[in-house]
């Protein structure tokens, strides 16, 4: 690809852009922005389209009481039980027990503030689901 090739099909995401290195008129490589590329811009489509549906999953089963809120919230930092025990300093069989209605209801208040700060929300808010 040379640097007239570079794709400006147009940015979707907030002005992201993309950073190739393509050779110029004297064959140096230089860094070139592209502001989109539709086979990318395709692909970032299906992928938050699967985020937002798995998203949606879990919080359906927060509404029918098979997970905690903690499991919404989980996911929607798009974070499994591994990060999450990293964050706050849990082995992660804990934070996987924490993610069923009966695990999380008998955290205590630390515990939950713990959570509440990886969130950056307040055990109120770490307590509740749209």
């Amino acid at each position: 690809m040379e640097k007239k090739d570079v794709p400006m099909d147009g940015g979707k995401y907030g002005g992201f852009s993309h950073k190739y290195y393509v050779p110029d008129e004297n064959g140096d490589y230089v860094r070139v922005l592209s502001s989109g590329w539709e086979p990318l811009n395709i692909a970032n489509d299906k992928f938050w389209e699967s985020v937002s549906e798995d998203l949606a999953g879990v919080l359906e089963k927060v509404k029918k009481g098979e997970l905690s809120p903690l499991a919404y919230h989980m996911n929607r930092h798009m974070m499994d039980a591994k990060v999450l025990a990293q964050y706050v300093g849990l082995p992660r069989w804990r934070v996987k027990r924490h993610l069923k209605p009966r695990g999380f209801n008998s955290l205590d208040d630390e515990a939950l503030k713990r959570y509440a700060s990886v969130f950056n929300i307040t055990v109120e808010q770490l307590k509740e689901t749209p």
